[in-house]
């Protein structure tokens, strides 16, 4: 069969998707897609390159007659042009196992996986093979300032991927990642997320075995030891040798950021990063990078010149003596690291922490009594309660006055800047866009009479 040279994609307008759209396109497929949400930034970032697009799922798409339709996950049964796909038994395969199968066959790949840090591990790891000259491609769920873009496909060996446990498609209900075939594995971390279609932490460790079952033996896990559910996943059969970090007897770090391997020095970090969270990503992008030939004098030396991904503790603005950062932490885990870290930074300053709990966990409210321990550190919390269907002023109660939770979005940035003063430091925390809040607040900020400190 001759390979495809037409896919049209279903579902492009998501990172995911359109990061596949993005490196089809490079590698010289005609591609065309389609998408209900089709607006900037995605539909101008990608028709910037080429790629025409559709909005909404029309049957009159099937008349573009591509060679494959590659699907996205989040196309359903029901959906009008999916439908009329199967009807006609038209060819088609989801994302995943499409880039698989045409751009990934001859590659080492390099998978980064665990509930956190998966965009940010991921883009040090390319950008330590960068700096070393080996022109990785990658596929990354966020944009790596380093790159200023979220995929490419290069004629290199490598390619690091964001290994991603969400299910495939409609019809595949796997995890993305078992369709990668990595060759070199970062497991980072393990908690229970994604309610919505996991009922439980140890569905998640089967989907994580399934990863483990399909990397070689003359591969690499480079796994943290600091992670029970981890361990338990390796427990159940393991075939490659494994690199733990986070621990002596592997690669480690300390409060003076010397990092050693089995007790050796190796070097010292030297970086703007905060939070012990990425002290760890950086371990494990260190000895992924030393499986395929950097030397970890090289690796530290990149991670020097490393700029964090965008939305992740990115100042958006300081208005008046107020910093207002956007942070895409929604996860309780991930919201008391984010938090923890400005805390380190910014001392004694007051945090102002703003929250959407927009995520599908989220939503669902499995993780809401997580929520007060995981803004501990904050002085304020604001919290949109908009489209919730559970109670988070109830989920809040116990931190009391400093907790203030509105459905309207104006009203909390109202209160926001009636409680904001000079010298505050706002951290804004969403997986969304949240209606766009860091313009309109900062706008606010700029005519709000300000407080006096103290």
């Amino acid at each position: 069969m001759n390979k495809p040279t037409h896919i049209h994609i279903l579902g492009i307008c998501g990172t995911f998707m359109g990061g596949i759209a993005a490196i089809a396109k490079q590698a010289g497929f005609r591609v065309t897609g389609c998408d209900v949400n089709v607006y900037p930034p995605m539909s101008t970032q990608l028709q910037a390159q080429g790629i025409e697009l559709i909005s909404g799922f029309g049957l009159e798409q099937l008349e573009l007659n591509p060679d494959l339709y590659v699907i996205g996950n989040v196309v359903t049964r029901g959906n009008v042009l999916m439908e009329e796909i199967l009807n006609r038994n038209l060819p088609y395969a989801s994302g995943p196992q499409w880039l698989s199968d045409t751009l990934l066959r001859d590659k080492w790949v390099l998978g980064v996986a665990g509930t956190h840090g998966k965009t940010t591990t991921a883009s040090m790891l390319a950008f330590i093979l960068e700096h070393a000259g080996l022109n990785p491609g990658f596929l990354i769920g966020g944009v790596p300032q380093n790159f200023d873009i979220s995929a490419r496909i290069t004629a290199s060996s490598f390619f690091v991927i964001e290994a991603d446990e969400y299910d495939t498609a409609f019809f595949d209900k796997r995890s993305k990642f078992v369709h990668y075939h990595p060759r070199t594995a970062i497991l980072n971390n393990l908690e229970f997320d994604h309610a919505d279609i996991f009922i439980d932490l140890p569905a998640i460790e089967t989907q994580f075995h399934h990863l483990v079952r399909t990397i070689p033996g003359n591969g690499l896990i480079v796994c943290n030891a600091r992670e029970a559910s981890l361990e338990r996943v390796l427990l159940r059969g393991c075939w490659t040798p494994v690199e733990r970090f986070g621990i002596d007897a592997g690669w480690n770090i300390d409060a003076d950021n010397h990092v050693t391997l089995n007790g050796r020095l190796q070097g010292v970090l030297d970086w703007a990063l905060l939070g012990e969270h990425n002290r760890m990503n950086a371990l494990s992008a260190l000895s992924a990078a030393r499986h395929v030939g950097v030397p970890t004098a090289l690796g530290l030396e990149a991670l020097a010149q490393f700029k964090n991904v965008k939305r992740r503790m990115e100042i958006k603005g300081v208005v008046n003596g107020i910093t207002v950062y956007d942070d895409f932490a929604h996860h309780p885990t991930a919201i008391a690291t984010t938090v923890a870290g400005l805390r380190h930074k910014v001392g004694n300053a007051r945090i102002l922490a703003v929250l959407e709990p927009r995520s599908n966990t989220m939503k669902l409210g499995v993780m809401k009594a997580a929520l007060p321990d995981s803004l501990k550190d904050a002085d304020l919390v604001f919290c949109y309660s908009g489209n919730l269907s559970w109670d988070a002023q109830g989920a809040l109660a116990s931190m009391g006055v400093r907790a203030i939770v509105l459905e309207s979005l104006e009203a909390l940035i109202e209160a926001i800047a009636a409680k904001a003063q000079s010298g505050d430091h706002i951290l804004v925390m969403s997986n969304g866009g949240f209606g766009g809040i860091h313009d309109k607040l900062m706008k606010q900020l700029a005519i709000h009479p300000l407080n006096c400190p103290g």
